[in-house]
């Protein structure tokens, strides 16, 4: 893969989760959850991106999240369960990235927020249409997901490198 390629970071925060007698790390998915995860992976399946890596927290309810939505796309690609998006913050996901091969031409990173919005809105040093403004908004709710463009390699990645070229949520 040249350097001159263009690659994208997909961002998926988890599906709705519930809240019971478990420990944060170990929720599992409420209803509503396992309604959306399907529906986002649907979404993901006709957006055409064809993943080459898929980093997922180690949490439940990622888990639980990605095992639903990958079941709709065409090709399950290859996923990497990383403890280290559970509780990350922006320079911690943004080191994650960095460690991408470089041989990976789209990522998708299925984490939780606030890592996941920031690290759209701080990679985002532009945007398609009205995608930033929607995704501020909106406050990247479950099941929502960010799609990034940029050029270069993975340890470029940095702040303001990327173009926000989609944003999805379920319930709009």
């Amino acid at each position: 893969m040249s350097v001159e390629s263009t690659r994208r970071i997909v961002l998926l925060r988890h599906a709705k989760a519930d809240w019971g007698q478990e420990t944060d790390h170990e929720r599992p998915l409420a209803e509503r959850g396992r309604k959306d995860a399907p529906v986002a992976g649907r979404r993901l399946a006709r957006s055409g991106i064809p993943f080459d890596l898929v980093l997922c927290s180690t949490a439940a309810r990622t888990r639980e999240t990605w095992k639903l939505a990958v079941h709709e796309l065409p090709e399950r690609p290859r996923t990497v369960y990383e403890e280290r998006i559970y509780e990350a913050s922006l320079g911690e996901l943004i080191a994650l990235l960095n460690e991408v091969p470089e041989d990976v031409s789209d990522v998708l990173v299925v984490g939780h927020n606030p890592g996941v919005h920031a690290l759209a809105d701080a990679l985002a040093g532009e945007a398609e249409g009205d995608a930033l403004a929607r995704m501020n908004r909106s406050g990247f709710p479950t099941a929502a997901y960010a799609v990034l463009a940029f050029t270069g390699t993975w340890k470029s990645v940095e702040h303001g490198v990327a173009r926000l070229v989609d944003f999805w949520t379920p319930h709009d």
